[in-house]
């Protein structure tokens, strides 16, 4: 008999691969992921400040490796 899964644990417990659907359950907690610093809720009155706000998120983003860094 022959096995096809699509989630797996590979020996030795190193590495399992989700090639299904995971689902966390209410109540379940996710550990090891990264944290982003407060991003408090913008008060900008003008585009300028607004953009300076958002960039301020983007750079935290990055910063986590939520999101890749800019290419030069």
């Amino acid at each position: 008999m022959s096995y096809n899964t699509k989630n797996y644990t590979e020996q030795g417990g190193e590495k399992t691969v989700i090639g299904g659907e995971l689902v966390i359950e209410e109540g379940a907690k996710v550990t090891g992921l990264p944290v982003l610093e407060n991003q408090p809720a913008s008060t900008a009155a003008t585009v300028e400040d607004l953009v300076t706000d958002f960039n301020a998120l983007l750079i935290k983003l990055k910063a986590t490796g939520i999101m890749v860094e800019d290419t030069p």
